[in-house]
């Protein structure tokens, strides 16, 4: 039974099994509010599912794409839980959650997953299709551009069916790890999506100041 926990786009806690599927999930599609609500939403998740923190095989944290302010709650918050519960963290890369569900759902064929990257940019995954066991074959990085980037018939994935997504079901995203497990597949890399830099930057040094 897994944790897990994205703040990638809203804010999604839930526990899964994966034989019984989601036992329990919250979310909140509101991006301002991930550090309030995040800690609530896992105290009533393993309520419902009536789990300890001990008794979980794991914790799920959305590696992203997203913003740099939001993402970094929702990884941290499932590292440090993590390390205190004594489990491992699984990193999944969130935009395969939504991926997931759409051919969970009955897509077919390929797929652009999009979400919101503010700064008038958005974030991009490509996926040909999902496979024998229903997870997502996604076919390169995700991607970082202007809106524009992908209207351009030149572009690379021109003509696949899009997902414009707001939201990140933690649900799915802690299944894609069941079945990454169990079907012996490779788990994302254990780093945060941002893929540009955060707005603050440290300072060249000090400035003088003359008398």
């Amino acid at each position: 039974m897994l944790l897990a926990i994205d703040t990638s786009a809203g804010t999604s806690v839930a526990v899964v099994d994966l034989t019984r599927g989601v036992i329990a999930e919250r979310g909140e599609a509101d991006t301002m509010r991930h550090a309030e609500i995040v800690g609530p939403f896992i105290v009533e998740c393993l309520r419902e599912a009536d789990i300890a923190p001990a008794a979980l095989s794991g914790v799920v944290g959305g590696m992203g794409p997203g913003p740099f302010t939001g993402l970094r709650v929702g990884i941290a918050s499932a590292r440090v839980f993590a390390l205190g519960a004594g489990k491992p963290l699984v990193p999944v890369i969130s935009h395969d959650a939504i991926a997931y569900g759409h051919y969970r759902r009955g897509h077919s064929g390929p797929l652009v997953v999009v979400t919101d990257a503010r700064r008038r940019e958005i974030y991009w995954s490509a996926y040909s299709h999902a496979d024998a066991v229903g997870l997502p074959v996604r076919v390169s990085r995700p991607g970082l551009a202007k809106p524009a980037e992908l209207d351009d018939p030149n572009w690379l994935h021109a003509g696949w069916d899009r997902l414009d997504a707001a939201t990140v079901s933690a649900g799915e995203l802690g299944m894609v790890a069941e079945l990454t497990h169990s079907h012996h597949r490779s788990f994302a890399l254990n780093e945060p999506l941002y893929l540009r830099s955060p707005d603050v930057t440290l300072s060249a040094g000090p400035k003088r100041v003359s008398r």
